[in-house]
């Protein structure tokens, strides 16, 4: 992977409970009455959203506008799972620039990349990833460079989710839609497979998993097995709001069962949204309205299911 990416800075230049899921790997209980992650320790009185976790668990990034515009994103750290997390700290300005807003976080599976949105580059809405070396430093992210135009254009792209795919080439989940303010009507979740090069190839649409006009398909979030899916949408059938939903498939080759929404306790009449899973599959992070547990604004919130052998 690392090889890969080298390559395409090379290129670019340092610029810039559901039946489906007995079919995937393993069977999994319901997911736990969702809490939130804790007034004055994430949560804060503005918008905290986006959240992404490291495969350890240990650092938890997310976007906020505590500090009032850009949004920012920050990171939080904790000892162990066991811990409380620590005050969150900005990260530098590889990553923020202080100028252009940058928000919904996610890290490659081996830590080394983070991806994120930003309204800087050629776009309305553009995804940018960063590198670092050392992949306990949540502080030693490079320079951000813009994805290129396999998988960024002149409208609104965002919520990258990054499959490592040991069956083949790796690939980029994420949102598309013409421009910004269509993103909640005509968002599409799109892939991008990764060139021996590090570049991007031309985004697909990934069309049993979107719906049609006027329900957006935002925010995926890919298992590390690839079998798994998660993502908000405002689609009938859900709670009221914008719910997240889930699909699966049996290989990485078949294509995705039909969306089934996540349903209660997750999903609730308030918009939940901007869903992330953790490395094991077990705990779903994710933002909502929802104001109980919250802290004012939109806040985020943690579920977990167990792994049930049968």
């Amino acid at each position: 992977m690392r090889r890969r990416w080298l390559g395409f800075l090379m290129a670019v230049g340092l610029v810039a409970a559901f039946p489906s899921l007995a079919q995937a790997a393993g069977h999994f209980s319901g997911w736990s009455t969702p809490v939130g992650l804790g007034c004055r320790l994430i949560n804060s009185g503005g918008n905290d959203s986006g959240p992404a976790i490291s495969k350890d668990e240990l650092s938890l990034y997310f976007a906020s506008d505590v500090a009032g515009p850009p949004l920012r994103i920050y990171v939080s750290q904790r000892a162990s799972v066991d811990h409380a997390w620590g005050t969150p700290v900005v990260l530098g300005s590889n990553v923020n620039d202080g100028i252009h807003s940058s928000g919904v976080p996610s890290l490659s599976r081996d830590g080394h990349w983070l991806f994120f949105n930003s309204n800087r580059g050629f776009g309305d809405i553009d995804i940018w990833a960063s590198y670092r070396e050392h992949v306990h430093d949540d502080f030693d992210w490079q320079p951000a460079v813009n994805l290129g135009p396999g998988v960024n254009t002149s409208g609104f792209e965002a919520g990258a989710s990054y499959f490592e795919n040991d069956g083949g080439a790796p690939q980029l989940f994420f949102g598309r839609a013409d421009m910004a303010s269509d993103q909640f009507t005509k968002t599409k979740i799109m892939v991008s497979e990764q060139l021996p090069d590090g570049t991007w190839a031309t985004a697909t649409e990934v069309s049993e998993l979107n719906s049609p006009f006027p329900y957006g398909t935002q925010r995926p979030s890919i298992r590390f097995d690839g079998l798994e899916i998660f993502f908000f949408s405002m689609r009938p059938g859900g709670l009221g709001g914008s719910d997240i939903w889930v699909a699966t498939r049996q290989s990485v080759d078949d294509v995705w069962d039909v969306p089934a929404n996540l349903g209660a306790p997750v999903d609730t009449s308030f918009a939940d949204f901007h869903p992330q899973i953790s490395g094991d599959g077990l705990t779903l992070y994710f933002a909502s309205s929802n104001p109980d547990g919250a802290c004012g604004g939109f806040n985020l919130f943690v579920t977990t299911r167990t792994r049930v052998h049968g």
